[in-house]
């Protein structure tokens, strides 16, 4: 857990997005076949690790994030832009494409 507090000091997510360690997939698949990168599926679920301010209306109110550092998250298949900070893979997606958190 070290490398996710160390991502989310040089990544800060601006207004309503937030930034999620994708969960990691298997290699290898029930029958005992290595997968190729090319073949995995990209993952839908992680654990947010920065999340942003919240997003600002018009009228200057700021609209306060229903996440926190630490959830587990379902989000949209195609949603946000992939980084790596650190050997880390990372993903940063507005607020509006997670779909759903795990309990």
């Amino acid at each position: 857990m070290a490398a996710k507090g160390k991502a989310t000091s040089k990544v800060e997510p601006l207004g309503d997005r937030v930034v999620i360690s994708p969960a990691k997939r298997e290699e290898v698949s029930k029958g005992g076949i290595v997968l190729p990168d090319t073949a995995k599926e990209k993952p839908q679920d992680g654990e947010v690790v920065a999340v942003g301010p919240g997003k600002m209306t018009d009228d200057g109110k700021r609209i306060p994030m229903d996440l926190k550092v630490g959830d587990v998250v379902i989000y949209a298949k195609y949603a946000g832009t992939e980084i790596k900070v650190d050997d880390q893979e990372l993903i940063i997606v507005r607020e509006s494409d997670i779909l759903a958190k795990k309990s």
